[in-house]
């Protein structure tokens, strides 16, 4: 889990939103710009990147889940002739993990940011109702 510290270093939302939220066994992450402590990094789309990868890591860890556990991303730039900058930064930060990933170029992005990056994470939810009994897999029968 996240500690107090990383929490409090953590991106508070720039917009009405939950930043991480669960939906049955996913986890869904708000798109992340490279955002800390309330600021764009310097750096350009290397740095934004990997910022974005960290702000994405300590929402899902807050969650208990991590990027491994990512099936998707949705990426966007505001300059796609930065996107080989973009892919090197993006594999740092995911190391071997590929999840399936769409990255889109887009005019602007909040803050004026250069990068912004939601992730899906499929995290079965524990067994909850282990004391209720299983549902029959066979048909209900009909009254008479």
């Amino acid at each position: 889990m996240v500690s107090a510290s990383s929490l409090a270093c953590m991106a508070a939302p720039i917009g009405p939103y939950t930043p991480v939220v669960r939906a049955g066994d996913w986890v869904i992450v708000s798109g992340q710009l490279g955002l800390r402590d309330g600021s764009i990094v310097d750096g350009g789309v290397k740095a934004q990147t990997t910022q974005a990868i960290a702000n994405l890591k300590m929402h899902l860890e807050s969650v208990g889940a991590s990027l491994r556990d990512v099936s998707k991303t949705l990426c966007f730039l505001t300059d796609m002739d930065t996107f080989p900058t973009f892919n090197e930064a993006y594999v740092a930060g995911f190391g071997s993990h590929r999840p399936a990933r769409s990255t889109i170029g887009v005019v602007s992005l909040p803050a004026n940011g250069a990068v912004e990056i939601e992730a899906w994470a499929y995290v079965p939810e524990k067994s909850a109702t282990s004391s209720k009994p299983a549902r029959s897999s066979k048909p209900a029968k009909r009254a008479k």
